[in-house]
């Protein structure tokens, strides 16, 4: 292993450029899959939880209570849509292009143009038993947006013994 991955530390990289967070709050690179969590444009309750499958670019999406998203039939939805574009926003076209491994022309490094290739292949239904564990990852950043600023260490991010002793 490189030394980056032995340490305990993990590398941040700062957004590619900022974005507002009202219509996708969350959105990530993880588990092989593009995936976040995507508002509703007629309900302020309600929030999709999407995704897209490196690869094969299979997708899903459903609201948060597990009903299917009535437009994702055969083709991507806007919420998906919106994901990529936030993804693009926050991680930079290249980048999400690599990790979903989207083939590009020179040139067209954008989110329309991932959207269309990936789309252009008619990628199937994904595996929708994803979408709780990305919506329990939104809700537990959420629940550190309503701490109270402090240099304190928090209690669940200690994740090793304060000590040099080894129980």
């Amino acid at each position: 292993m490189s030394a980056w991955e032995e340490s305990s530390v993990a590398r941040v990289l700062p957004p590619a450029r900022p974005r507002k967070l009202a219509k996708v709050p969350f959105v990530e690179l993880a588990d092989g899959r593009l995936q976040g969590v995507v508002s509703s444009g007629s309900d302020i309750g309600r929030v999709y939880v999407s995704s897209v499958a490196a690869g094969d670019f299979a997708f899903t999406c459903s609201t948060n209570n597990n009903r299917p998203c009535g437009g994702a039939h055969g083709s991507f939805c806007k919420h998906i849509e919106a994901l990529i574009g936030e993804a693009v926003l926050q991680y930079g076209a290249e980048r999400v292009a690599r990790y979903l491994r989207v083939e590009l022309a020179n040139g067209q490094s954008d989110a329309w143009h991932i959207t269309r290739t990936m789309a252009a292949t008619r990628p199937p239904q994904g595996d929708k038993t994803a979408a709780a564990p990305v919506f329990s990852r939104f809700l537990r950043h959420l629940a550190y947006l309503e701490l109270v600023p402090t240099t304190a260490p928090l209690p669940e991010m200690q994740w090793f013994p304060p000590t040099r002793a080894v129980a």
